[in-house]
């Protein structure tokens, strides 16, 4: 790519905002993003008060990228007040499933020599941290901590990196002139330009598609991406119970897919959540989807926050994972729920790809739930990709493959997910999107 190209970049979640801060870092000089709105989106599933940062893989190269991640998050100055180490405990209870992701994962940290430490029961985790006070995951308790994780807070680390876009001369569009409806072409498939609700068109030399849960909806994914959403809790706490869980671990229970995190100071909160099959959307015709054959994504038109619902079930859900480590907490009422939109592929990998059907077309997201963790190497990565130079291996796993196209149903993830199969949302639950 020339570095007088105008390149459009669509979606202003990690993988959007990293990519523009890098290419502009590497003397890009006409790079514009597109959105629905300024970031943080509210319904992206990069916005919100808090996300994991970890690196407990049992893939060895998500292991070791992970890994790099986490050094910064811990030691740059940049991220202080943003990133805040935690203890991480993961645990599965009488279910192969967990157990096997788990045994995988400690394997993997053997091999890099990375210390993790294992909690022999539920009992003997409860004496070691006495802020746990429910059963934990019983009956059959396995699992461990690792003491060096802990969580961003992700409004702040996208906002901060909007700002860097900007001191870098990365231009923005939001609002409707800035939510992409389709693509113009010529007749050799070159994008000329993104087409807007708005009416407008935003043409460009290059463009990169990172829209997340939406991007499935505007080009032909060949089913190699699902949009899933997932289930959010928020408990309010007094200031006595801030103090008496301010060193509350993140806790993962991989058997049921729930995990918390430590209470967060600015919102005086107790953030739980799933990470689990989810739920899908199927598209209606008010939709606005290009790709007829998208079978799953969130409303387009953002709102000014999440929208406070959550089906009941996974309700239920929040509610006997939060009884499970803190039953006091059991019956108090959700300050809020919400749903946070996934972008899954069948085994859980990134996409960094050219798309095959258009010659200028990138494709990069795919988070499939973990990726935020990865922000502060995730631009390095991206740009490479761009360039057509990612180390083999990671050009291999992140490529976009059309063999799923076939398949009924190809996602199996990656071993991490736990909980009841994924549904569709019903009519009513719907219409509280």
């Amino acid at each position: 790519m020339d570095k007088q190209s105008k390149i459009v970049i669509i979606g202003a979640g990690i993988f959007g905002l990293s990519t523009a801060y890098q290419l502009a870092s590497e003397g890009y000089r006409n790079v514009v993003v597109l959105d629905r709105h300024m970031p943080p989106v509210p319904d992206g599933s990069s916005s919100d008060i808090s996300r994991v940062v970890r690196f407990d893989y049992a893939d060895e190269d998500y292991l070791e990228l992970a890994y790099e991640a986490y050094l910064q998050w811990r030691d740059n100055p940049r991220y202080k007040g943003i990133f805040f180490p935690a203890e991480y405990i993961l645990v599965g209870k009488a279910n192969a499933y967990g157990r096997d992701w788990i045994t995988k994962t400690t394997a993997a940290l053997d091999k890099k020599k990375l210390p993790w430490h294992e909690l022999e029961s539920a009992a003997s985790t409860k004496k070691q941290f006495p802020v746990l006070t429910g059963e934990l995951a019983s009956p059959g308790f396995f699992g461990y901590n690792n003491h060096q994780a802990g969580w961003a807070d992700a409004a702040k680390a996208v906002a901060q990196l909007r700002d860097d876009c900007f001191e870098l001369g990365v231009s923005f569009t939001c609002g409707r002139g800035g939510t992409v409806v389709g693509f113009e072409t010529d007749s050799r498939k070159a994008i000329k330009a993104a087409r807007t609700l708005a009416g407008t068109r935003v043409e460009g030399d290059h463009f990169v598609l990172s829209a997340g849960a939406w991007a499935s909806g505007l080009v032909p994914m060949y089913n190699s991406t699902l949009s899933t959403a997932q289930v959010l809790g928020y408990v309010r706490l007094t200031p006595a119970e801030m103090e008496k869980y301010k060193n509350l671990p993140i806790y993962a229970n991989f058997s049921t897919g729930w995990f918390n995190f430590p209470p967060h100071e600015d919102t005086q909160t107790l953030k739980i959540a799933i990470h689990g099959w989810g739920y899908t959307r199927t598209p209606t015709s008010e939709d606005l989807n290009a790709v007829q054959s998208n079978i799953s994504s969130p409303p387009l038109i953002p709102p000014r926050e999440r929208v406070n619902f959550a089906p009941a079930d996974g309700e239920v859900r929040l509610r006997e994972g939060l009884r499970e480590i803190l039953p006091e907490l059991g019956d108090r009422p959700f300050e809020k729920l919400a749903m946070c939109w996934y972008t899954d592929t069948p085994t859980g990998d990134f996409v960094m790809d050219w798309h095959p059907e258009y010659s200028n077309l990138f494709i990069g997201g795919a988070g499939s739930g973990h990726a935020f963790k990865f922000l502060p190497i995730l631009g390095n990565y991206m740009s490479l990709a761009l360039k057509g130079r990612l180390p083999p291996k990671l050009a291999q796993k992140w490529r976009l493959r059309k063999e799923y196209e076939t398949q009924n149903n190809p996602f199996e993830g990656d071993g991490s997910r736990g909980g009841p199969l994924r549904r569709e949302l019903e009519p009513k639950e719907k219409a509280k999107l």
